[in-house]
């Protein structure tokens, strides 16, 4: 059983794992390689960088110094969250218990341009399949998606709808385990409905029937994290913290660009601090309470 996993590798999730260990906690970071800052050629707006590091240099060097610091990291995708008597971080390996967790991977991803996508969301299209698979029960869906994230997703559906297919929309298959669902691997050119979601148009024209999407693409994020957890968000998808950078479920903590605002390395390392701290609190609480 882990005290604090710390999902993200970025600025906030190695400052939140930095103030951690120098409290006298044993955090785990899971990674999933560099994130947005990959995108970044040059840094030069942040204190003490006199080398204009690329961001792909400035994450190594935040790594190096956390595992100097006795951090420790596994390399792993992570598929979701949920409660049990802690929390279990469901990976493509093993399921990871701990008593506290730290979301850390960035903003929320841009939904691929397919016509009618945004349109519909609530109608058909939703980003959640533990929060949303009671409502198709018996009915057909897909998952969009090419991942295990979207394999994920899947089986959150197939014991309550009618019928699972993962649709790639054209992009590469990435599944790192064997599954029984259809594929259909075409690009996409539009969801179509009048009040809901009624079909799917190819890019050849060809339409098939569907009662529901659900978006899954690339590998789970902060925010689908949260909202598996039933965690407010808002309605541009970023995740409600307090002071404390504590979400409204004790235990779950987020920093960085998915708690929206501006999206800077400052701000991140500073929310990551901050969650580092009082989930090092928290921590601490549920030891004296255990005791007494």
């Amino acid at each position: 059983m882990e005290d604090i996993v710390i999902i993200g590798s970025g600025p906030a999730g190695i400052s939140a794992a930095l103030y951690a260990v120098r409290g006298n906690l044993s955090p785990l970071v899971l990674t999933n390689g560099v994130g947005a800052l990959e995108k970044a050629e040059r840094i030069q707006n942040y204190y003490g960088n006199k080398e204009f590091l690329t961001g792909q240099e400035l994450h190594e060097n935040g790594m190096e110094q956390a595992r100097k610091m006795g951090v420790r990291f596994k390399e792993t995708q992570v598929l979701g969250v949920h409660e049990e008597e802690n929390f279990m971080i469901d990976t493509n390996e093993e399921p990871i218990p701990t008593k506290a967790v730290i979301l850390a991977t960035g903003a929320r991803r841009k939904a691929p341009q397919i016509q009618g996508l945004k349109e519909l969301e609530g109608r058909g299209v939703s980003y959640c399949a533990v929060c949303d698979a009671f409502f198709y029960r018996g009915k057909d869906v897909a998952v969009l998606g090419n991942g295990d994230f979207a394999l994920h997703e899947a089986d959150e559906l197939v014991h309550l709808a009618g019928s699972v297919t993962i649709l790639t929309n054209g992009e590469p298959l990435c599944f790192t385990r064997q599954h029984n669902y259809p594929v259909e691997e075409r690009k996409i050119l539009a969801l179509e409905g009048s009040e809901r979601v009624e079909q799917i148009r190819f890019a050849d024209q060809d339409t098939v029937g569907i009662d529901g999407i659900f978006v899954a693409m690339g590998t789970a994020g902060s925010s689908e994290i949260a909202r598996q957890l039933g965690a407010q968000i808002t309605d541009r998808g970023e995740i409600v913290v307090d002071e404390q950078m504590q979400t409204n479920i004790p235990g779950i903590f987020a920093a960085g660009d998915c708690t929206g605002g501006l999206l800077q390395i400052s701000k991140a390392v500073y929310e990551g601090t901050v969650a580092g701290i009082h989930a090092g609190h928290y921590i601490r609480k549920l030891r004296r309470e255990k005791e007494k």
